[in-house]
């Protein structure tokens, strides 16, 4: 396991090891997407990571695929991730923000009941996407997604600096930087899309046009941070939220050339598949490592066995772990020990309280309850 814990320069960021925190939502937000005060404990408790990437913060009033994420665009939001971030600093974490905008993946119920946006109101397929509600019960739960509209170009260009303003509002709290996602059939993923996106503008119809509100989000951030700060999570073949892009070799392989001169801090492979046993990593690899050499995190389903040879031959450059980080706020140590690892608990995965969120037991405490026995 040794090569996970060498050091690694991500851009501007550099890791103590190579073993990442994936972006988890946790859904611990109040009405008004602001963090709750639990999260500085939740996060601190993680900063032995190499690098800690947030749960996805909505950049917008018209992104929330899940009820009571946090945002990043109101001062109050910002201040409640400055709390946090400061609090993963003085224990010696990383921290950056994943901005996020879920598009076509709402309900109007979250969204003050207006219509959630798309890049052209495709609708087919509403029961793939999905859409999570806390009741009044306090149960938390899968509800039906709302049809969406098609985005007008002045809705593009608000989105656009939805994320200038989000990123700035990272560097206000703190932050290390940022981490666009790309990902799991959210806007920018729906964009990429040649069946999700039918548009014949100028963001539709071929790939540039297509990857074009990707690469104008980047330099929007630009404008308020380095490159070299800013990260790019993407799933060329992820199933979730049902984008069906029928020739994902053909679309990440014309994007990756441009991801080799971008200049960002790294890219973020997530082989979503995974989480239901149909892996695509090598496929996913392929694409983006014939053109595309630079700081590479890959994520899913894999074990730290695993990650430690991914790092050793060079594959990636780090491993970012979800589920497993969850479970085991101190997992580097746990890994370095090799094992023994927590349990994911059923309860308290999205919203709710502490139960199931700072409940998972350190090594240290284990051994600590083991030598009162």
């Amino acid at each position: 396991m040794a090569g996970l814990f060498r050091p690694a320069a991500l851009g501007d960021l550099s890791l103590p090891n190579r073993i990442v925190m994936a972006p988890m939502t946790r859904s611990r937000a109040d009405e008004h997407g602001v963090i709750n005060g639990s999260a500085g404990e939740y996060y601190a408790a993680r900063a032995g990571a190499g690098l800690i990437i947030s749960e996805g913060i909505n950049v917008g009033p018209m992104s929330n695929a899940f009820d009571r994420t946090p945002g990043l665009w109101t001062d109050e939001q910002t201040e409640g991730w400055k709390a946090v971030v400061e609090r993963t600093h003085k224990q010696g974490g990383r921290i950056v923000a994943q901005l996020w905008h879920a598009g076509r993946a709402s309900a109007r119920g979250l969204l003050s009941n207006r219509q959630p946006l798309s890049p052209s109101g495709v609708n087919d397929d509403l029961e793939r996407l999905q859409v999570w509600a806390l009741l009044a019960n306090g149960a938390y739960v899968r509800v039906a997604a709302t049809s969406s509209r098609a985005m007008t170009k002045v809705e593009i260009e608000t989105v656009v600096n939805e994320f200038r303003r989000a990123a700035a509002n990272a560097v206000r709290a703190g932050f290390d930087g940022v981490e666009i996602h790309g990902a799991n059939g959210y806007l920018v993923h729906q964009f990429l899309s040649p069946t999700i996106n039918l548009r014949t503008d100028d963001y539709g119809g071929s790939i540039e046009a297509r990857s074009r509100l990707l690469l104008e989000i980047v330099a929007a951030i630009s404008d308020v941070m380095p490159r070299s700060q800013i990260g790019l999570r993407l799933s060329p073949f992820a199933d979730y939220n049902s984008t069906r892009d029928p020739m994902p070799e053909d679309t990440y392989g014309r994007l990756a050339p441009w991801l080799q001169t971008a200049g960002l801090a790294y890219l973020h492979l997530a082989d979503t598949n995974a989480w239901t046993g149909a892996s695509d990593y090598e496929r996913m690899l392929a694409i983006f490592r014939e053109h595309y050499r630079g700081p590479l995190i890959v994520n899913a389903g894999i074990t730290p066995e695993r990650a430690a040879d991914i790092v050793n031959t060079g594959e990636a450059d780090a491993v970012a772990f979800g589920r497993l980080f969850l479970a085991n706020p101190d997992l580097p140590a746990r890994i370095r020990a090799g094992g023994p690892y927590n349990s994911l608990q059923a309860v308290g995965i999205y919203g709710g309280s502490d139960a199931g969120y700072l409940d998972y037991p350190s090594l240290a405490f284990i051994d600590e309850q083991i030598g009162r026995e």
